[in-house]
Formats: C-alpha cells, structure tokens, sequence
C-alpha cells in the first residue's frame, strides 16, 4: 500500500499561479528571470523556458526602467489555452506603453532601443494589458507561449520545439 497518494492531474501547466513582488533594484529582473526558469523546469515545462524567458524579460526590464516603484512577475497557465504559460508583469504605472497596444505603433527598425514590447507582441502566441480601475492599482502586462496541442492538451511531454 502506497502511504503517499500522486496528485491529482492538473488542467494546465501548474496548478495555480506563482508570484514573485519585486523591489525596485536592478538585479531584480535576473532574480525573476531564475524563479520563472526555475518554475517551470519544476513542472516539466523546460521546452518553454527559453520562450518564456525572453517574454518575461522583456516585460519586467520594462517595469524596471519606466517606473520608480516595486513591480511583480506572476506565472500561470494560459487563460484560454491551459497548455500555454501565461507571464505577466505587474507595476504601479497605470499608463499602458502605446508599443503594448493592440493596432499600436509599430518598432522603428532602426532604432536601437525601444523595441522589447513590440518584440513580446510579435513573438507571443497571445498578449494584453489593462490598467486598473481608478487609475492608481498600476497595470498589468501579459503575454504566453506554448502550444496546448503539442503537450497534449496541456500536459508537458517530450516533444520538441517548433
């Protein structure tokens, strides 16, 4: 008789969602970046580090530079597509980047700064934002990778990358 039960299979990729409040420090994002490689390896999910690294480092050094205050990363599985992770990056700025829009601007191809959000936009399988009501809870940046049909409806197996 087994004396420790297995959990029971989750829907996603973890079963719930990690967050990690961040101070305003400049190591901060590679602190962030190691909890989200971390998290996922621990849930099987080291085919979508290098993805979700990059989004999540794009987003959090984002937060990093534009505010002044503490940020968050907060990692779950995708809202529509369980199979994805979802790698959101919270701040205290309610005002979202006009490169974060849906139909906004696009990156200038010559410039050598200024173009991370448009790379999360284009590299993400899906992105958003919203402010919060008020005005003064910040806003929240959002974007996920991954493919539910290649882990099997959202559980992690072996496949490669695409």
């Amino acid at each position: 008789m087994a004396t420790v039960s297995p959990l029971p299979a989750s829907p996603g990729l973890f079963p719930g969602a990690y967050t990690l409040q961040l101070p305003h420090d400049p190591r901060a994002p590679g602190i962030a970046r190691a909890l989200l490689r971390l998290v996922l390896e621990a849930h099987d999910g080291a085919e979508l580090v290098e993805d979700a690294e990059l989004l999540g480092s794009e987003l959090l050094t984002n937060a990093h530079l534009h505010t002044k205050g503490p940020y968050a990363l907060r990692l779950s599985p995708g809202v529509s597509d369980p199979g994805r992770v979802r790698v959101a990056v919270w701040d205290g700025d309610p005002k979202i980047p006009p490169g974060f829009k849906r139909g906004g601007p696009r990156a200038d191809a010559c410039a050598e700064g200024g173009r991370g959000l448009f790379l999360v936009r284009a590299y993400a399988n899906d992105w958003g934002a919203y402010s919060f009501p008020g005005g003064h809870g910040g806003k929240l940046l959002w974007a996920e990778c991954g493919d539910a049909d290649r882990w099997g409806g959202g559980a992690w197996g072996g496949a490669a990358r695409g």
